[in-house]
C-alpha cells in the first residue's frame, strides 16, 4: 500500500527572519540551555568530515529534545572559500521530523539557522555573564558572524564605543561602515588586536583563525570573553594564559571536552585540567551556578554550538510560519 503523501514546509533565508526576530531568539536560547542542562536533551557530539584539497568541510549535528518537543538534524557544508564568491560559508538544511511519526515536518535554510541561534546564545550567556555596566566593547572579526554579534551584544549591553579589528583593513573598514549605521556608539577600526581588546570590558572573536590571535595578558580584569570562531579541537581563539587567567564557562559540557581547542590545548601544557569549566551556561541562566564572583573576574563563555539550539530556533520559526503561512508548502 502506497503512503499517503507527507507534507512538509520549506522555510528559507526570509521566512526564517520573518518568523523570529533576533531578541526573541534570546530569550529563546536561554531557554534551551537550561533545558540542555537538566538534561532534556539527547546530543550526540558533531560528526566533521574534511573534503578533499582543503575545500572546507560537512558537518552533522543530530539531536531530540523534550522541551521543546523537537527531533532532527543540521547538514552543513563548511565553506571558507564562499566569501570571496559573495555566498554564505555556512551552507545547509536543517530538516524537522515529527516526535511522533518521523515523518519530515521542515526543511529550514541552516545558514539563517546559524546566524540567528548563534549571536542569540552568545548574547544570552554575556548578560548574565558580564559585568551590567560592560559597554567598551572590542569585535575580532568581519565576517557574517561578527556582524550578527555586534546586533546581537548591542541587544544586551549598554555599548559605548565598539573597537574592530580584522586581517584585513579593507573589510575591517567595510564592516565599520555597517556597523556605525546598526549602533549610536563610535566605531574604531584598530590595526592590531592589542589596541581593539585594550581596556575592554567585553571582547567577543568571531574569526577562522587556527590559532590564537588573542593573548591573554591584554585582557583587562573584570572582562568578559565570547570565543565564537573555533569550532573543532585543532583551532583556538585565545591563548592558554587567557584560559588560565579566565571562569571558563561552555554551552555543552561534553562538546567542550572533546572540541574546545583553547582548554584542550591548556590542558595538554599542564596549566589547567578538565575540571577548569566552571559550569554549563544553561546552569548559571537557571540559578544553579553563580556565574560571575566578583567584579574584577574574568568570565569567559566558550560558544561551540550544539543542535539543542537548532531544533529550538527551527520549532518556534516552524510554529511562527505555519500560523502566518509562511515558506512553501511541500510533500514527500
Amino acid at each position: 500500500m502506497r503512503a499517503p503523501p507527507s507534507p512538509f514546509r520549506i522555510l528559507g533565508h526570509d521566512a526564517i527572519g520573518a518568523a523570529l526576530t533576533l531578541a526573541e531568539c534570546i530569550d529563546l536560547m536561554r531557554d534551551t540551555m537550561m533545558s540542555v542542562s537538566r538534561g532534556e536533551a539527547v546530543l550526540p557530539l558533531r560528526m566533521v568530515m574534511p573534503l578533499p584539497e582543503g575545500a572546507g568541510a560537512f558537518a552533522l549535528m543530530p539531536g531530540c529534545m523534550t522541551g521543546p518537543a523537537a527531533l532532527g538534524a543540521k547538514l552543513l557544508c563548511l565553506m571558507p572559500g564562499n566569501a570571496a564568491r559573495g555566498l554564505s560559508s555556512h551552507t545547509g538544511v536543517v530538516l524537522l521530523f515529527n516526535t511522533g511519526t518521523g515523518q519530515l515536518e521542515a526543511l529550514l535554510d541552516a545558514a539563517a539557522i546559524t546566524a540567528l541561534r548563534t549571536p542569540a546564545a552568545t548574547a544570552a550567556a554575556s548578560r548574565v555573564l558580564a559585568r551590567p555596566d560592560a559597554g567598551d566593547f572590542a569585535l575580532l572579526g568581519t565576517g557574517e558572524q561578527a556582524f550578527a554579534h555586534l546586533r546581537a551584544l548591542a541587544l544586551v549591553h549598554p555599548l559605548a564605543r565598539v573597537r574592530l579589528w580584522g586581517r584585513d583593513p579593507l573589510k575591517a573598514e567595510a564592516f565599520a561602515a555597517r556597523a556605525r549605521s546598526l549602533v549610536a556608539a563610535p566605531v574604531s577600526v584598530c590595526g592590531s588586536v592589542e589596541a581593539a581588546v585594550d581596556g575592554a570590558d567585553l571582547i567577543c572573536t568571531a574569526t577562522a583563525s587556527p590559532d590564537p590571535i588573542l593573548d591573554g595578558r591584554w585582557i583587562a580584569p573584570g572582562a568578559h570573553v565570547n570565543l565564537v570562531g573555533a569550532s573543532v579541537q585543532s583551532a583556538s581563539e585565545l591563548d592558554i594564559e587567557g584560559v588560565r587567567r579566565a571562569r571558563y564557562f561552555v554551552d555543552y559540557r561534553p562538546s567542550a571536552l572533546a572540541q574546545a581547542g583553547e582548554l584542550a590545548r591548556a590542558v595538554a601544557a599542564g596549566q589547567v585540567g578538565w575540571d577548569h569549566i566552571a559550569a554549563e551556561i544553561g546552569e548559571v541562566h537557571m540559578g544553579d551556578h553563580p556565574g560571575r564572583t566578583h567584579r574584577d573576574e574574568i568570565t569567559l563563555y566558550k560558544s561551540l554550538g550544539i543542535a539543542a539550539q537548532d531544533l529550538a530556533a527551527a520549532t518556534a520559526v516552524l510554529a511562527a510560519a505555519t500560523a502566518r503561512d509562511l515558506g512553501v508548502r511541500a510533500e514527500l
